[in-house]
């Protein structure tokens, strides 16, 4: 990133009376507050006054409730955490150490679609905002609010606080000027459509609207996001990509997609964002995306030449991906769109649209649910972040795992998973390493044989196949035997391993 002029960046006259140090900014935060802060997968998140509010609390102890977009990155939550600023979390987050403080009862973690946050919040159903503290790639002669490489939920937090601390970050390429598209949903019940008929739609204004007496600082900074920690596509990834790309293949025989198949929503995380990438190998062209989160995939597909256009909320690259975009980003800035979240994960919108949304599991059970927030059903992970928002209303809504985990010791594939974050009824493929399951149309009765044999690794088959041969003699719609079902997940928790269950 180019670091440039502060006057071609803050456009504000009389900007210099609101000029403060991190650390003045970060006074103005006050035990027992709500804040919100921008950020969303480790993208756009504001990095100096959250630091200076840490190590302030290990001088003066405080504690609010933080809302962001998603995932914060440059080890923010951590550091808040061990400073025991935070009692309260909403609506995602990664970290190990926020993690651990979640589980054991220290930090109120809401897990959140990340499509309502700001419905509650604006609708006073949330406390309201006090502070919100939001980057800025640049600030207009109006005081608008330019974000960085996220929207996340910056823009409702930036209008609806009392109070805005900006961080103007010169790092920022200037090029993300222009790149935004902030669109606010009216107030119910007279509330009218969100025009976006495409992922090309733009509807709002380039930056935050929002009345400049409300910014109550402005710290300059000079600091780049945390890379993506995204691993390169492996061969079980790419084994999952091949089954993904004769499927949608088999479809466009069949005259259910054409060649651009339709919007492509991809969740976050090494798995999905190497599937993606998998797609460029395919037989596709003029694809689009409307998505969350735009990872190394995205522009993978531009450079391929298989990508024409792509939505989202927030773009997290890679360190290597990152320099070549950033260092370039007018090579791909008339082809890209950032939106806030509400509007990239809009239930109404992605229905529209017709998104094709490929989701990670955590682990699957033989009737089509799917756990993706909690091990053992007890233990957060990260939460469900946007991935329900498109499952329920995408045309295809796919989610994929390795049909393994812990070396083997675990089977993502289970009776019955151990918590539901999406039902059957919003899951359409099942995909893992061994085979695709198309579960489209079928009873529960009908779904199972297809997952055990397609989707469940060949060490873990037989276990399940006599546990559904057992359930079938329970009777009922969704056969099961809770007792043998928990079993699995008992196994894990008191032996740390599935071992016991496989035929070696």
């Amino acid at each position: 990133m180019t670091v440039t002029s502060i006057g071609a960046r803050c456009r504000l006259p009389g900007w210099e009376s609101l000029e403060r140090s991190a650390e003045q900014a970060a006074a103005l935060i006050e035990n027992g507050m709500t804040v919100g802060m921008s950020g969303f997968t480790r993208a756009g998140e504001a990095k100096a006054v959250p630091r200076a509010l840490a190590e302030r609390a290990q001088r003066d102890p405080l504690s609010i409730t933080l809302m962001t977009g998603a995932s914060l990155g440059n080890d923010l939550d951590k550091l808040l955490t061990e400073a025991h600023v935070l009692t309260r979390r909403m609506p995602f987050q990664v970290d190990g150490t926020l993690r651990r403080a979640i589980n054991a009862g220290e930090v109120m973690f809401i897990d959140q679609h990340l499509s309502e946050t700001v419905e509650l919040l604006r609708n006073h159903q949330l406390h309201d905002l006090d502070v919100a503290v939001v980057e800025a790639a640049a600030i207009t002669e109006e005081g608008g609010i330019v974000p960085t490489t996220s929207v996340g939920n910056s823009a409702s937090y930036a209008i609806l606080a009392k109070r805005v601390i900006i961080e103007l970050n010169l790092s920022a390429p200037a090029e993300l000027e222009g790149l935004h598209d902030i669109y606010i949903p009216q107030m119910r019940p007279n509330r009218t459509p969100i025009p976006v008929v495409a992922p090309d739609s733009r509807i709002g204004t380039p930056y935050i609207p929002i009345d400049p007496a409300k910014i109550a600082a402005i710290v300059v900074t000079d600091g780049r996001d945390s890379p993506s920690t995204v691993l390169p596509p492996d061969a079980d990834t790419q084994r999952i990509a091949d089954h993904l790309t004769a499927f949608f293949t088999a479809e466009v025989e069949a005259g259910r997609l054409t060649r651009s198949l339709l919007p492509l929503q991809a969740g976050i995380g090494s798995m999905a964002n190497a599937v993606v990438t998998g797609l460029a190998h395919g037989p596709f062209e003029h694809l689009t995306m409307y998505s969350e989160v735009l990872q190394d995939s995205t522009f993978e597909l531009f450079d391929a030449g298989k990508l024409d256009y792509a939505s989202g909320c927030s773009i997290t690259l890679s360190e290597a991906r990152g320099d070549s975009v950033w260092g370039n980003l007018a090579k791909y800035r008339d082809r890209l769109i950032l939106r806030p979240q509400e509007l990239s994960n809009h239930p109404g919108i992605v229905r529209r649209l017709g998104v094709i949304a490929i989701n990670t599991a955590l682990e699957a059970d033989i009737y089509g649910n799917v756990n993706s927030t909690h091990v053992c059903g007890t233990r957060m992970m990260n939460g469900i972040g946007g991935s329900g928002d498109f499952a329920r209303n995408a045309q295809l809504s796919v989610f994929i795992t390795k049909s393994l985990a812990k070396d083997g010791d675990v089977s993502s594939l289970v009776p019955f998973v151990s918590h539901v974050d999406h039902t059957e009824h919003d899951v359409d493929i099942l995909v893992t390493e061994h085979g695709l399951a198309d579960l489209r149309g079928l009873a529960p009765r009908e779904r199972a044989p297809l997952i055990i044999e397609h989707c469940a690794d060949p060490a873990y088959r037989p276990a399940l196949r006599r546990y559904f041969e057992t359930a079938l003699r329970r009777g009922g719609q969704t056969p099961h035997c809770l007792e043998q079902a928990l079993s699995w997940h008992v196994a894990m928790e008191r032996d740390g391993h599935m071992r016991s269950l496989r035929d070696d």
